[in-house]
């Protein structure tokens, strides 16, 4: 394939869009080459500005959970653009998608939209410094929550070293607030825990990691999580920016049975627009303003078009009592090809999945955390996802991101998809 129309738009986008892009990864750096511009999606395909087609396995990093240009959310955005695209002022239709949500997750009482993952978990942590009137949070090495400061933070050498910033422009301030764990590492978060008895406000985990490649929860990690927090008084904040509404109904507080104190949406939830939000029991969520002393605000917050295409995907996916498995089931079918074709032709690899993500290691050893996921041949991952962008199919430029499955690819794209990794895996 082809791709010079999108060597010159990326040529171009750099001389006025620093790197060329509005999202680092968007850039290829972690693979060489330069971007696919796309000019239009439908069901499970791109098509980019060349004219080629691509199986596509981001699905706009997971809210295209029921494929590009769904009928409905296209339908509800268009007739609700015809009546104002933004007011700054309550609308019903806040107040339905609400109500749903609240219905379809388990242990939530009140929920407040934003207009991004970043925003639901930076006011998350606000609200939970506010309710519990400590400072310090815990994050876990490779769950990515945003690009607000308080998250952008490497961890010392010592387990109880307090973080320091790993992007300019973080202050060393912000940065001693946030521990940093090991994912998946109970004795490591035992110890931040027993280091900073009664000043820890809250821990921030991704309850199935997404960005460092496909990481479920060991056996009893998360169940473990929920008793350290009760019982020191720290609320357990869940980020399933990507997960909620997209593993199960009730995100992975259903699927695992375990409660968050608080948790934060985006991605599924904004049916493809940009959203994000955050909920909890009515106690918590009652500390924000205007009820609460805890402020947070956005002019655009729970806009029409944004309201109008989480609507109808919440209804469909609530409506829809066979969705979830069929998702598990074509992403079950999916690992099991990738896994015969690469046994086959000796290729050393490791396939983490759960629900409908998936992400391929090429390391013999179970990834279970950050670390591990850093043991991948990154040389051949690069190899990898050159050879099937060869081959029509787009997956994520980079070796520490999940793939999405979408309701619209077929049986047919699946298959098409392990023979191409079984011909491009012939020339590792």
């Amino acid at each position: 394939m082809l791709y010079q129309r999108s060597s010159q738009l990326f040529a171009d986008a750099e001389k006025v869009i620093p790197g060329g892009v509005n999202s680092p990864v968007r850039a290829f750096k972690a693979v060489g080459g330069t971007p696919i511009f796309v000019k239009s999606a439908k069901g499970a395909y791109l098509y980019d500005e060349d004219g080629n087609r691509l199986i596509d396995y981001i699905n706009s990093w997971g809210p295209m959970i029921l494929g590009h240009a769904f009928e409905p959310v296209v339908q509800a955005v268009i007739e609700k653009a015809k009546l104002g695209t933004s007011f700054g002022m309550p609308t019903e239709l806040e107040t339905k998608i609400a109500a749903l949500a609240v219905a379809m997750v388990p242990n939530i009482d009140k929920i407040r939209f934003v207009n991004s993952g970043t925003e639901a978990c930076m006011s998350a942590i606000r609200l939970a410094r506010g309710f519990t009137k400590r400072d310090k949070i815990i994050k876990f090495a490779g769950c990515y929550h945003g690009h607000s400061d308080s998250f952008l933070i490497q961890a010392g050498s010592g387990a109880i070293t307090f973080g320091s910033p790993n992007s300019p422009g973080v202050t060393a301030g912000t940065a001693k607030d946030t521990l940093l764990a090991n994912y998946n590492d109970l004795e490591n978060v035992k110890t931040l825990i027993e280091a900073n008895k009664n000043e820890i406000a809250a821990i921030i985990v991704e309850p199935v990691a997404g960005n460092m490649g496909c990481i479920p929860p060991v056996k009893g990690f998360l169940e473990c999580l929920r008793t350290l927090c009760t019982e020191n008084g720290i609320l357990l904040i869940f980020d399933e920016v990507m997960t909620g509404f997209r593993l199960a109904k009730g995100g992975v507080q259903e699927l695992f049975n375990i409660n968050a104190d608080i948790v934060c949406f985006g991605k599924v939830i904004g049916g493809g627009l940009p959203v994000g939000a955050f909920a909890a029991r009515a106690e918590i969520m009652n500390y924000l303003a205007p009820l609460g002393p805890v402020y947070q605000a956005g002019t655009l917050s729970g806009n029409p078009l944004a309201m109008a295409a989480g609507l109808a995907m919440l209804q469909t996916l609530n409506e829809d009592t066979e969705i979830f498995q069929r998702l598990a089931d074509k992403t079950a079918y999916l690992a099991a090809g990738i896994d015969k074709v690469l046994k086959a032709n000796n290729v050393v690899f490791t396939i983490n999945t759960i629900g409908s993500m998936i992400s391929v290691h090429f390391d013999a050893s179970p990834v279970v955390d950050l670390k591990t996921a850093a043991n991948g041949d990154n040389e051949t991952f690069k190899k990898f996802f050159h050879g099937l962008l060869q081959e029509g199919i787009y997956i994520a430029p980079s070796a520490y991101e999940t793939w999405f499955i979408t309701d619209a690819l077929t049986y047919k794209d699946l298959d098409f998809t392990i023979q191409a990794i079984n011909r491009v895996s012939k020339t590792f």
